[in-house]
């Protein structure tokens, strides 16, 4: 509701630098904190009760689909992966060569956030390909393109908690843990932001593996790999306790896959998507305030000494998780904990990359990691 005045902030219709009144976004932040804290209370009230799954499911959808009823909040990356598809979809242009400052006239182009205007795609190509029908869906309305975005990234954070609840030993725990988190409704139903496509077909994969299905769960975790690059962390870590419990892999499936995507990507961009990396780490050097790094270099520590300090305790986490997956235990979760650490390049919605995991996995230390970054991350984006 708070987003429908004309004068509110929210909904970033100015390039990503919100204008109007900014009362509407200070009580937009009282009551998202207040809606975090009480599922808190809700989650560590669980943990001694016995809930019906169904009513717990219940509530995860009305809180997942909420902000469906609101127009795009807090972030313009819905109307960039539109640009994109536009891109190629209705210019011919390859979004991997081909920024949307090219096409300064296309009715996306006004709505793509300042810092993408001048980017070719950092998106994996099973994302741009699936983009492009998108776009066209969409046509020329920034509304209906905001709307299939959020309702893609509402439904799959949905479907994330579903997974998470099947794997985990306390399955409306779990629900609970991903469906209720206010945080991930405002900004994948309410932001549409792909992040949530990735850790639903990570989780496919292993919901997959589980009941035996290895080379289904080898396709999903190659199309989460080519929709975006984070789960190739997650890789080695899920091999070795592979190679420790003797437990078969989707070598084929991951690999027929990849040459699916790899050709029609190929057809389609030609070696253009291969370059994907240069972009990427271009911007991820355009480090957030919000990163732990950044926040050590407010405290007068150098940059190189701070990116430095954070990449050697990632390298060390990620040593003693590699001896954890060794012994028969891939700890996703905090695999993904410990990068959102080191990042310099910190969004909020990326914790959608730890709490499903989290609650899959039932593990705690990861759990309660993942809701102290939701809290610390809570009032970021939000225009005061």
């Amino acid at each position: 509701m708070l987003a429908w005045p004309h004068g509110s902030p929210l909904v970033p219709r100015h390039a990503g630098h919100p204008t109007g009144d900014r009362t509407w976004a200070w009580l937009f932040l009282v009551f998202l904190s207040a809606a975090f804290a009480a599922y808190v209370v809700g989650v560590v009230l669980m943990r001694a009760s016995r809930p019906r799954l169904s009513a717990v499911a219940a509530i995860a959808c009305a809180l997942q689909l909420a902000p469906l009823a609101a127009p795009l909040l807090l972030s313009t990356d819905a109307w960039t992966y539109w640009d994109y598809g536009r891109l190629a979809a209705v210019h011919g242009a390859n979004p991997y060569r081909a920024q949307p400052e090219a096409f300064p006239d296309d009715p996306a182009f006004r709505f793509v956030g300042a810092a993408w205007r001048d980017s070719t795609s950092v998106y994996g190509p099973a994302f741009t390909l699936v983009s492009e029908p998108l776009a066209r869906a969409a046509g020329s309305s920034p509304d209906a393109a905001a709307w299939i975005y959020k309702t893609l990234a509402a439904a799959a954070v949905l479907a994330a908690a579903a997974l998470a609840a099947r794997l985990s030993r306390r399955p409306a725990l779990a629900l609970a843990f991903v469906g209720w988190n206010p945080v991930l409704a405002v900004h994948f139903a309410g932001g549409g932001h792909n992040d949530a496509w990735v850790v639903l077909l990570v989780l496919a994969a292993l919901a997959a593996a589980a009941s035996g299905r290895r080379q289904l769960a080898g396709v999903g975790w190659a199309l989460a790999v080519l929709v975006k690059w984070i789960p190739l962390i997650l890789l080695p870590l899920r091999a070795l306790e592979a190679r420790a419990t003797g437990r078969r892999v989707g070598h084929v499936g991951f690999a027929l896959a990849v040459i699916a995507v790899a050709g029609l990507a190929f057809a389609r961009y030609g070696t253009g998507w291969l370059n994907t990396f240069g972009p990427l780490a271009r911007n991820a050097n355009h480090e957030t305030t919000w990163a732990l790094p950044h926040r050590l270099q407010q405290l007068g520590v150098p940059h190189p000494l701070a990116i430095g300090v954070f990449g050697t305790g990632f390298v060390l986490a990620y040593a003693w998780l590699v001896r954890e997956a060794w012994r028969g235990k891939a700890r996703l979760a905090l695999a993904t904990c410990a990068l959102l650490l080191a990042l310099p390049y910190l969004v909020v919605w990326y914790v959608v990359w730890a709490v499903p995991l989290a609650a899959a996995e039932d593990d705690e230390p990861a759990a309660l990691l993942s809701l102290v970054l939701c809290a610390y991350l809570l009032r970021q984006t939000i225009p005061l």
